[in-house]
């Protein structure tokens, strides 16, 4: 393998967007969150209930996140009931994300968060975005594959 096809070499992985020593630009994405920001059903408002169940997490760990990650802060009803907005739902499933899956500290998923707010990207991008990676993944090894057979043909 020449030095050229060692440089654009794709490397598959399960975890693609593993999380290094620090934190990264963006938040790492996977097919799991894709699939829950695409189960969000198109509403105004959700009650912590309704929540807890689509981000699958008991309602006071809601309640505990809105204590940890200042992104997060519900209105609330007349009643005093908690109404979550759809990007907060978001938000909430990349706070579940950071931190089941990818084993961040609350500190370190607060400050992968504020990374990415910096950035000026929102969570419901982040399907978009990988989408986008994912294509550009795609084009490279179809690129890789014509360079490899012109080049068996001059060889």
């Amino acid at each position: 393998m020449s030095s050229i096809e060692e440089e654009f070499e794709l490397k598959s992985s399960p975890n693609l967007y593993a999380p290094s020593a620090t934190v990264p630009t963006t938040v790492p994405v996977d097919r799991e969150l894709q699939e829950d920001l695409k189960s969000i059903p198109e509403k105004m408002a959700f009650k912590i209930g309704d929540v807890a169940d689509l981000v699958k997490v008991k309602p006071y760990v809601l309640r505990y996140w809105e204590t940890e990650f200042e992104v997060l802060s519900p209105k609330k009803s007349k009643q005093g009931q908690r109404m979550y907005e759809r990007k907060d739902v978001e938000t909430l499933m990349m706070i579940k994300k950071l931190l089941y899956r990818d084993r961040y500290s609350i500190e370190g998923a607060r400050a992968a968060l504020k990374k990415f707010k910096k950035n000026g990207l929102k969570i419901g991008q982040v399907t978009e975005v990988t989408e986008t990676v994912e294509d550009v993944i795609q084009q490279m090894s179809d690129l890789i594959a014509e360079i490899r057979r012109v080049k068996s043909l001059l060889s």
